[in-house]
């Protein structure tokens, strides 16, 4: 099967041409199936090659299909890199894409841009698992740079509404802030080692001693492209307003696979993070902050997905935590179950919207369990999951997590305890006023409630199995398990370990750690339902009654208008000043000056033109005898 692992990444290309060439040729169904059969399609295969990677231990497999860049010394194939890692990346998003496919079907079903959404859809999937199959960094940037366009495409899809195409904007501008950094750390990698290969680069990195500044400079130049692809502060302001396009497009782009690239790329590059150890410690600050940070102003927004898109912002700041504790397999793991839960949570969103005919303010909801049993149960399972609860799978990915951050510092283990608990309380609250107390909609709303097709509500219970299940492929020895996962990433994070350092914790601090978190969550969680259940509490929807804590996180501390006033508005100025000075009275001045001059300069000789054949004789027997005198002279 690795052979075919070109197709993977092929198919999906193949659907996009398809579909977008063909879309005015055939009906809206066979758009949908057509995308959502090539996705399925690069999951058998990608199927296929798991159990045979599983079978063969994790020995890595390269597959070359033909030079790209030779030049020099530099070359570069476009060549797939088959191991565990990449195996893993696979499978979640052909999975996960597959079953987002499946749900657009029916979510998008009356919309007039259908097959064009299902083509943008194709393409996405196409540059992702390009990214992740590259066996060198310029092929995934390649991939890196093709998702940034695809999410452009998409979340801007309802490009009629001008306030959508400026988050897509928004999520395309930031990214490329970020990308600087990666394409300047590129450049330092092929400097320094004389290669960009993955296998050349970590292979000579394996012969060098820690703390080189080249190192630090390659490793922080690359986490500076991570944090504006996976959302870290300060580069995090995007993902929130990327929730302008449709519901799946926040499952596909924003929970399960774009963002996730950048924890991917570093997990990719653990040995040079290794050998940087001050990287190292950077990423984890920036990863327990932007966890609490996003965190507490989920816990005050009312769109219900602008509370998962927080979420999904301070999930990946768990992720970048146990990367930079050194738990690579942890920061794998934990994308994984986020990728389960999240997109399963962001469908039963779309699910809510769907039934209450696209509201998405949950103080206008209510007492929708009765109406969409099959979303609320779904949804609560999800819930359960991102809050850690075991056996559900966010238990198991946060536990590791968690216990690693405790074995480097205490500080972060309580900053990441702090992050869970919160996130708890807010994903409760949301779950407390959209499915229980009363209906707070319209009465048309109301009449309009109803549960989805089955197009979209088995993609949700199929998440929901996974979300529940999931967990159990990480289960630490501690609890019995023997971490299958952690045995089948172990070849692509071996050389890191040679320079791991840590104490292991004993069995009784893990199950300290665990008791702990465990119980100030139910603790939280029945703190919520007391307050949003027993007590029905709906806050309220004039904002301007908020006290000043709640004003500052419902307006997200306000580093948008921050942004907007130190760098939007003097850029704005900066590019109003070049035009009105600069272009209009400088290089229009002169572009303008050039043609009168011509055009003066033509007015004039053209009058030599006159028609007359006197002249024309006259003139010629002129210029004879200044011939004759110029030659004349010159002798």
């Amino acid at each position: 099967m690795k052979e075919l692992v070109w197709l993977v990444p092929v198919l999906p290309l193949i659907g996009f041409l398809i579909i977008s060439l063909g879309k005015n040729y055939f009906s809206k169904s066979i758009a949908g199936i057509l995308a959502s059969v090539a996705v399925l399609g690069a999951f058998v295969i990608s199927l296929g090659i798991f159990f045979e990677m599983n079978g063969l231990h994790g020995k890595a497999f390269t597959l070359v299909l033909f030079d790209w860049i030779s030049t020099g010394d530099f070359k570069v194939n476009i060549a797939f890199l088959v191991d565990p890692l990449s195996s893993i990346m696979l499978l979640i998003i052909t999975g996960i894409g597959f079953l987002i496919h499946l749900y657009s079907m029916g979510y998008m079903h009356d919309d007039e841009g259908y097959a064009k959404f299902f083509s943008y859809l194709n393409l996405f999937v196409f540059f992702m698992l390009l990214l992740v199959l590259g066996d060198n960094y310029l092929l995934m940037f390649a991939g890196w740079e093709g998702v940034g366009l695809a999410s452009y495409l998409l979340i801007g899809f309802w490009f009629k509404n001008h306030s959508y195409n400026d988050a897509a904007k928004k999520a395309f501008i930031v990214n490329r802030i970020g990308d600087l950094g990666f394409v300047l750390g590129i450049i330092l990698i092929y400097i320094t080692f004389g290669s960009i290969n993955y296998a050349t680069v970590f292979g000579e990195a394996v012969n060098l001693t820690s703390n080189m500044p080249v190192i630090t400079a390659i490793t922080l130049l690359l986490f500076v492209g991570a944090m504006g692809k996976s959302a870290q502060i300060p580069l995090y302001t995007w993902l929130p307003d990327a929730m302008a396009g449709p519901t799946p497009v926040s499952a596909l782009i924003h929970a399960a696979t774009m963002v996730t690239a950048g924890v991917y790329m570093i997990a990719r590059s653990n040995i040079l993070y290794t050998l940087a150890p001050e990287t190292l410690g950077f990423v984890a600050i920036i990863g327990a902050a932007t966890a609490v940070f996003a965190a507490t102003i989920g816990i005050f927004q009312n769109d219900i997905k602008k509370v998962l898109a927080y979420s999904t912002v301070s999930q990946l700041g768990y992720m970048f935590l146990a990367l930079g504790v050194g738990a690579f397999t942890g920061g794998v793991f934990h994308l994984m179950t986020h990728a389960f839960f999240k997109a399963l949570l962001f469908l039963g969103a779309g699910s809510v919207i769907h039934a209450m005919g696209g509201e998405q303010d949950i103080r206008k909801m209510g007492g929708l369990k009765k109406y969409i049993p099959i979303t609320y149960m779904t949804f609560l399972i999800g819930t359960i999951a991102i809050s850690g609860i075991p056996p559900f799978s966010g238990f198991f990915s946060k536990d590791e997590i968690l216990a690693h951050a405790f074995q480097v510092s205490p500080l972060l283990w309580g900053l990441g305890v702090l992050g869970s608990l919160m996130t708890t309380f807010y994903m409760f609250r949301l779950f407390f006023l959209t499915f229980f107390g009363t209906f707070r909609g319209t009465e048309e709303q109301h009449h309009h409630l109803h549960e989805s097709p089955k197009t979209m509500t088995i993609p949700l219970i199929v998440l929901a199995v996974l979300a529940a299940l999931g967990g159990f492929i990480g289960v630490p020895h501690v609890l019995g398990g023997n971490h299958w996962l952690e045995h089948f990433l172990a070849p692509v994070f071996k050389a890191s370990e040679v320079f791991a350092h840590g104490h292991k914790l004993s069995h009784t601090t893990e199950y300290v750690l665990m008791a702990v978190t465990v119980i100030l969550t139910i603790v939280f969680i029945l703190f919520a339902r007391n307050k949003f259940v027993s007590k029905n509490y709906v806050p309220s929807t004039d904002d301007s009654k908020l006290t000043f804590i709640p004003k500052l996180l419902t307006n997200k501390y306000y580093v948008d208008e921050f942004y907007n006033t130190i760098i939007v508005k003097p850029l704005n100025g900066l590019a109003s000043f070049t035009y009105k000075i600069l272009e209009l009275k400088g290089i229009n001045l002169l572009v303008d000056s050039v043609g009168k001059l011509v055009v003066f300069t033509s007015s004039v000789v053209r009058k030599v033109q006159s028609g007359n054949t006197g002249f024309y004789i006259l003139a010629m027997v002129v210029s004879i005898v200044v011939i004759l005198i110029i030659n004349l002279f010159n002798k």
